[in-house]
């Protein structure tokens, strides 16, 4: 019996899997994700940086508006792109603009070599089919 209920819940969440991935948001045709400022090898004193996000071809919304060709950004620091078919998650690295923000500040950049990436998502956090991200850009913090 515990056989069948393990295989029954595997089953269900593959199905559930495989609907979030059937019902991914189309991508606005054309549509370009990019970062506006800091520009690739930017040097950041301090840390302390306003991030300007750009899309063209496409909308941004907040992220409970749920209207064709709109999604809202997501930047993401010092990390790769997470998967596409899942809910974008929310932590230091991912950083959710759902409010339609197109600029942000970030103040606590660590001395170093940072990563910076948008990414754009629907009304629900999940990116669009295709998705819809920008080129991964280098910034360097001096030491203080």
């Amino acid at each position: 019996m515990l056989i069948r209920t393990v295989a029954v819940a595997v089953l269900l969440a593959i199905s559930y899997t495989v609907v979030l991935a059937a019902e991914r948001t189309p991508a606005p045709k054309d549509a370009v994700v990019y970062i506006i400022w800091p520009s690739d090898g930017a040097v950041i004193r301090g840390g302390k940086l306003w991030v300007r996000m750009g899309v063209r071809n496409a909308g941004v919304a907040p992220k409970d508006v749920c209207m064709p060709n709109t999604g809202h950004h997501h930047l993401l620091i010092d990390t790769d792109l997470p998967p596409f078919d899942q809910v974008i998650i929310s932590d230091r690295q991912h950083l959710h603009f759902g409010g339609g923000q197109t600029e942000a500040r970030l103040e606590d950049l660590t001395p170093g070599k940072h990563t910076l990436q948008l990414l754009m998502a629907d009304c629900h956090h999940v990116p669009h089919d295709p998705p819809l991200y920008s080129k991964k850009i280098t910034i360097t913090v001096p030491p203080y």
